[in-house]
């Protein structure tokens, strides 16, 4: 992005800085550039919902769709039982705060580890989750996400590796025109078989040919969202999420609509996250945002898991444990998932990463967070659900009552050497810039370790009539997802501090630009949270971490892809896109396709390995 961009779009949030309400992360920077977008992208989707235009008919999605079910009628969610539905929820207030353990910010190494039980949790049941067909038909590809339901971002089918790196070169550019100045793919496409699928931040879905990068059926959905957000496919279907808190179901061969359910309590509830799909279920949630408005007070993010074949809502788990939200609903808010969660399918376990509560640090008569009094559960932890009942396992608030913004949002699943045994670990992380390792039968912390540049960020409470410097900010810590392998966590880290003050809610405080930021890639080690090495990178680290055998892809916001190699860090292939880029990369075979947002247009580009 060139400097002129940047300072168009700073001089659009100064403008707005008076009258903005809290607004979350990077995603969140996103709401108001995309509200700026719609007004001249050329979007045409101005109905609910609009009709599918299919090109040539995509062959790669192989599982037999069923029939078209009669759309459901969008279900309200009821705020007054905020427990799941059906099974039996852990009481609210049995669980123990856990004290934040400080970090030195001085050397980001590993700490002891230290066991903090944060629950009696319940017993471990193992219920194995069936697996949609297409996810295991195209394993060797890019089916989900985060590549497998454990969101581990690593794959060793591919090709790609530090011998033949250098032979990426440019296979196709597919244009998105619903892009705009801040980018409009802030998510990872998915691969499976012949076709690619991905969603721009209008909400528009498309299917893509892997081998030429032909459109082949694009479904306009309304309802922007600040991202990031994303598609899911199976059971013949294409699953995607609306700004204004609808989930869809398409066609996977067509695009066409089958069913659609709202899951909004008010008009400023949204969904921003890319969905799970296991067991025959869709698993969502809400988050007080949207465009139009941010942590407005009564709003709450609810998780949901929807039945995949009528879009039916199975169960309901609230991530605010108060029905009143603290004490101020009139002030308050907070909340909600915005990165697909990690999943356990022989135990039958969802680990997801929840959002912050609001205000954020506080309000003119209710400083530092007063009107939200206590550790405000379940915010800034992970917390494991049931996936088939929504019940709560355990959760960890590796945070309690917030001050700066601090989501949790991130998981991973897997196997870790920790204390010289091979066992199934989860991985939390998030803006806080730390990444814990946690028992994954009662949430017990293994280890912590802290990345990245941290000052000020354990303080309880700021001093009134002082601006003091934090990080990580609004725009600090971990944003985007890591990756793991062979016991190894990779985490892409966003270094840029934000004034705070102690009664004064501002969503645009921060103390330079975007292009004045930094960032860097953390390995670290899973055995016990040592860092093995740490890769400064010159711009903001949007691009999160993707393993390709022995290779790192990364990229930052100035629109630069990396391949750094695994053991050290070292650059081995770099490409210089000319735009944003604030989403991360999926990979098959001998191609990696990454979004890239920025720009007018935006597109998704395959690079694919040529010759020697």
């Amino acid at each position: 992005m060139h400097s002129s961009d940047f300072a168009q779009l700073d001089a659009s949030l100064a403008a707005d800085r008076s009258s903005a309400r809290g607004l979350r992360s990077y995603s969140s920077l996103l709401v108001f550039a995309i509200a700026v977008v719609a007004a001249g992208c050329g979007n045409d989707d101005s109905g609910a919902l609009a009709d599918a235009t299919p090109t040539p008919k995509s062959t790669a999605t192989s599982g037999s769709a069923s029939e078209t079910p009669t759309p459901v009628e969008p279900t309200e969610v009821s705020t007054s039982s905020p427990t799941p539905i059906e099974p039996t929820a852990v009481p609210t207030s049995s669980p123990t705060a856990v004290e934040p353990t400080a970090v030195s910010t001085s050397s980001p190494t590993a700490i002891e580890p230290t066991a903090v039980p944060t629950s009696s949790p319940t017993a471990v049941a193992t219920i194995a989750l069936q697996i949609p067909p297409e996810v295991t038909q195209h394993r060797a590809d890019w089916p989900l996400p985060n590549r497998d339901y454990g969101g581990t971002r690593a794959t060793f089918d591919a090709t790609i590796d530090s011998d033949n790196v250098t032979n990426l070169e440019v296979a196709w550019r597919t244009s998105i025109p619903e892009s705009g100045i801040f980018g409009n793919l802030a998510t990872t496409p998915l691969i499976l078989g012949d076709t690619v699928y991905v969603q721009a931040l209008s909400a528009a879905v498309f299917a893509i040919d892997f081998a030429t990068g032909e459109v082949l059926w694009r479904q306009g959905l309304d309802g922007l969202t600040p991202g990031p957000n994303g598609p899911v496919v199976g059971y013949g279907r294409v699953f995607a999420t609306t700004g204004n808190a609808q989930v869809v179901a398409l066609d996977a061969d067509t695009g066409e609509r089958i069913w659609s359910t709202s899951l909004g309590r008010t008009a400023t509830e949204g969904i921003d996250i890319q969905p799970v799909l296991v067991d025959g279920k869709v698993y969502v949630s809400t988050v007080p945002v949207t465009i139009a408005g941010q942590f407005i007070p009564g709003d709450r993010g609810i998780i949901h898991a929807l039945d995949a074949e009528t879009g039916a809502i199975v169960w309901s788990f609230d991530t605010v444990a108060s029905d009143d939200l603290w004490g101020h609903p009139e002030i308050n808010s907070g909340g909600g998932a915005w990165y697909p969660p990690a999943v356990d399918v022989n135990s039958g376990t969802i680990f997801w990463g929840i959002g912050n509560a609001a205000p954020f640090p506080g309000t003119d008569g209710f400083p530092n967070g007063s009107s939200r009094l206590g550790p405000n559960l379940y915010m800034t932890s992970t917390v494991a659900l049931r996936a088939r009942s929504g019940e709560l396992a355990w959760y960890n608030q590796v945070k309690p009552h917030d001050l700066f913004d601090h989501d949790f949002q991130l998981t991973m699943f897997g196997k870790l050497d920790v204390g010289g045994e091979q066992q199934d670990t989860v991985i939390g992380t998030g803006k806080t810039g730390t990444v814990h390792a946690f028992d994954p039968s009662d949430g017990q912390q293994l280890w912590k370790t802290s990345v990245g540049l941290h000052s000020n960020d354990e303080l309880e409470a700021l001093p009134l009539g002082e601006e003091i410097l934090v990080s990580p900010g609004l725009f600090g810590g971990v944003l985007t997802p890591p990756a793991m392998a062979d016991g190894i966590i990779y985490v892409a880290v966003l270094n840029m501090p934000t004034p705070y003050e102690a009664d004064t809610t501002n969503p645009f405080a921060f103390s330079g630009r975007l292009e004045t930021a930094t960032g860097e890639i953390v390995a670290i080690d899973g055995k016990d949270g040592a860092i093995l090495w740490t890769r400064s990178m010159p711009a903001a680290a949007f691009g999160g971490a993707t393993v390709v055998n022995d290779l790192v892809f990364t990229s930052t916001y100035d629109g630069t892809i990396y391949a750094l190699r695994r053991s050290d860090g070292e650059t081995l292939w770099t490409d210089e896109t000319g735009k944003l880029i604030n989403g991360w990369p999926a990979v098959a075979g001998d191609t990696v396709i990454f979004p890239i947002g920025g720009g007018n247009p935006g597109e998704v580009v395959a690079y694919r390995l040529g010759s020697d």
